[in-house]
């Protein structure tokens, strides 16, 4: 397996998950991510457009507390916020139009906010 570690370029994300394992099963059958655990409370995910982890702790990770927000990409944005609803998601911003496409906003369980967005 060949590593691409580019130099001062973001590498790794970390996020707060007040419900690691209700955070673990939401991923995985939301998005069929795969996990590793390091201990009990710490999970990491990797190949999935930026590989990181989830920590446990009583916080989350929400624009309205000055968290960054990271956004996935969907080819299918109805399907795509079926299957978070379906996996636990909170819906927390319907799909709107931006300028180059549309996304919406949701919660997993440990409450940290994400967004998927699509092409027009």
């Amino acid at each position: 397996m060949t590593v691409h570690n580019n130099h001062e370029k973001i590498n790794y994300v970390e996020f707060p998950a007040k419900d690691l394992n209700g955070t673990k099963a939401f991923f995985e059958a939301a998005f069929s991510w795969t996990f590793q655990d390091f201990g009990p409370e710490y999970t990491a995910f990797t190949h999935q457009g930026l590989d990181g982890g989830f920590f446990k702790a009583e916080l989350s990770s929400t624009q309205a507390t000055g968290g960054a927000l990271i956004v996935l990409f969907s080819q299918n944005l109805i399907t795509t916020q079926n299957k978070i609803k379906a996996a636990g998601g909170i819906i927390t911003q319907d799909i709107f139009e931006f300028p180059g496409g549309k996304r919406f906003h949701f919660t997993e369980p440990s409450g940290n906010e994400f967004a998927v967005w699509g092409e027009l």
